[in-house]
């Protein structure tokens, strides 16, 4: 069990931290998507600025699930935006980062779902 934790967390953090590069230095294809969906550069910097924090928490195990229900919150906005205003497809990635968001989604789900009871007691407490 402690394997797949890794590999859940691992996958969402290098696929989260890769495209800060893109997103921080105003890659030309960073710029499309943004303006397009009518966040350009606040959208693009918040958004990298939170990828960067989720991909941190991802990587520490005492705040994995956190980092996870982070990841989660963005890139459903990811997925959002490809489905209804951007497509899968985005100047002819054939579809890459849509179906990168679909993993970040999938292994922070995972993890959600298997650190579930470190994620309740913190509401029980409260």
């Amino acid at each position: 069990m402690k394997i797949l934790k890794w590999i859940l967390a691992i996958l969402p953090a290098i696929i989260l931290l890769q495209t800060l590069y893109f997103k921080f230095t105003g890659a030309e294809e960073s710029i499309y998507i943004f303006e397009t969906i009518g966040l350009e550069p606040q959208g693009r910097i918040g958004s990298g600025i939170a990828e960067l924090i989720a991909a941190i928490l991802l990587l520490v195990p005492a705040t994995r699930a956190y980092g996870a229900l982070l990841s989660i919150g963005v890139i459903s906005g990811a997925i959002f935006f490809h489905l209804t205003k951007l497509g899968i497809e985005v100047q002819g990635d054939g579809g890459t980062l849509f179906y990168l968001a679909l993993v970040v989604f999938v292994c922070s789900l995972l993890i959600v779902v298997i650190e579930r009871d470190k994620l309740l007691s913190l509401i029980r407490r409260k």
